[in-house]
């Protein structure tokens, strides 16, 4: 404990240093305003800052897009609530009692207890990530190829059961992602995998490429088709910033119980702060003392879902700092920037970059302060943002991507693989499959297929190398009931809808 503390110290006097503190202001006040634009999250913004942070020093880039994921966290609040669109997917469950706050003339009550629930819940998840993550690495460290191909599977089953509307969704884009993966020189064999003849392939599909193919143009596509669907009203902020008494008393224990929640959910290889927000609002709902004001406007279901959103933040940098694994979409895309400075996530991290590994973690404390500062005072400045004209928010974001994704090789093949795959990521839009899933897939592939053949040259080629460690055995058996029971739970749900059509 004693060198956990020593090595946060350490990494306060790299994160208050002048340079550091500008990167993270800047991170926090870019994360809160893509929070609150609707359709552009953190996981788009730091995709589309990845080329531009190619030669600028890791400390400060990955400061940055910590700031960037907080902020993303806070900003999603304020459209939820004022606009009833969510800024990003954690979000959603906020809209349904923030709007109707709102609505009732509580919208800056709404817009408080969002964030002062998130600052409480992501310092109280920034210091168990302290202490987590140290004992995380020494149980990393007992990790052979069989069990970190067992967990990366495991990642696989996990994420893709959780995220989209169905599982043969997830598994389809988490296959696409795969597959883009494996372009490239195979580096054991030394041949060339799917290149189509094309001597720019040999070296593979840059992930910043995919990444920025798939959240930017795919979603500016997206936008662009929908453009004209009708209008949404922004409800006016009313009434005084600060919470009453009431709703201070009714607001900490759900803050409390949120921070709590979130957490540990978001540390699993299954994290994400989806599921947390939604266990939090049916929590709060079942505790309190007026379920009948549930859907009408109960600051308990802003207060807690908001906290467990922003504690399940802290949480999914576990498993992305500690084991490598990302657990959302922004997480990816963090673990591709890491691959982009020449570093891999993983128990050695701590070792070979520790100023980097504690810098991030000592600016997520400094983040969270500069949150609440910027969220609660200049609310009415960030609503203004609703105003700016779609059309010409996602012709820049075109722009940009264009121009970034050019600057890497100032190749004309990369671009003509950005659009081809921001016209794939249209698609899956469009038709309701989830873009996370293929961004992990195409990071953990190529990892996941390294690890399984050195268990392999290890065991001399005995499959069974997978299911003799204890380990390596628990994880194949946990991912294949997360790809099982969903199978299960829909076979069940059909035979009792089939049951009573008959019966009728």
């Amino acid at each position: 404990m004693l060198e956990t503390l020593e090595a946060l110290l350490h990494g306060f006097s790299i994160a208050l240093t002048w340079q550091n503190l500008l990167w993270a202001l800047a991170g926090v006040t870019l994360g809160t305003m893509v929070g609150i634009l609707p359709g552009i999250g953190p996981a788009l913004t730091v995709a589309l800052l990845l080329p531009v942070t190619f030669n600028l020093d890791p400390i400060a880039s990955f400061i940055m897009f910590a700031g960037i994921y907080y902020g993303g966290m806070y900003g999603g609040s304020t459209t939820s609530i004022l606009l009833n669109t969510p800024g990003e997917s954690a979000s959603i469950i906020t809209a349904i009692e923030g709007n109707q706050m709102a609505r009732r003339g509580r919208g800056a009550a709404a817009l408080a207890t969002a964030a002062i629930g998130s600052f409480v819940a992501g310092t109280i998840a920034t210091v168990a990530l302290t202490f987590v993550a140290p004992v995380m690495v020494r149980v990393g460290l007992a990790f052979g190829p069989a069990d970190y191909f067992a967990l990366m599977v495991l990642a696989f089953t996990t994420v893709t059961a959780v995220l989209g509307s169905s599982l043969a969704r997830g598994l389809t884009s988490l296959l696409f992602g795969i597959g883009l993966g494996m372009v490239g020189i195979d580096l054991q064999s030394g041949q060339a995998r799917y290149t189509l003849g094309s001597l720019e392939l040999l070296d593979g599909i840059n992930v910043i490429t995919v990444a920025v193919g798939l959240f930017a143009v795919g979603e500016t596509f997206y936008v662009a088709s929908r453009l004209r669907r009708g209008k949404q009203d922004v409800e006016a902020i009313k009434g005084s910033i600060w919470m009453n008494r009431q709703e201070w008393a009714r607001s900490w224990r759900p803050w409390i119980r949120g921070a709590l929640l979130g957490f540990p959910l978001g540390s699993l290889p299954a994290g994400g702060a989806e599921i947390p927000t939604f266990l939090s609002y049916t929590i709060e709902k079942r505790l309190s003392k007026r379920p009948e004001e549930f859907g009408k406007g109960a600051i308990e279901g802003v207060a807690g879902p908001e906290a467990a959103n922003n504690s399940a933040a802290a949480g999914v940098l576990v498993p992305l700092l500690t084991l490598g694994i990302p657990t959302s979409a922004t997480a990816a895309i963090m673990l591709a920037a890491f691959q982009q400075f020449g570093l891999q996530p993983g128990p050695l991290l701590f070792q070979r970059a520790p100023d980097l590994v504690w810098g991030l973690i000592a600016s997520l404390y400094v983040g969270n302060a500069m949150l609440l500062v910027l969220n609660l005072p200049l609310v009415g400045m960030w609503v203004r943002l609703l105003t700016i004209p779609r059309p010409l928010l996602y012709a820049g974001i075109l722009v940009f991507a264009t121009l970034g994704v050019y600057s890497l090789s100032n190749s004309i093949v990369d671009l003509i693989t950005l659009y081809a795959i921001g016209a794939v990521g249209f698609l899956m839009r469009r038709f309701g499959f989830p873009v996370a899933p293929a961004v992990i897939g195409m990071i953990l592939g190529p990892l996941a297929e390294q690890q399984f053949r050195r268990a392999l040259a290890i065991s001399q080629g005995d499959y069974t190398v997978f299911f003799t460690r204890p380990l390596s055995l628990t994880l194949m058996v946990v991912a294949a009931l997360a790809l099982l029971v969903p199978i299960a739970l829909d076979m069940r749900a059909k035979r009792k809808g089939r049951t009573v059509e008959v019966d009728d």
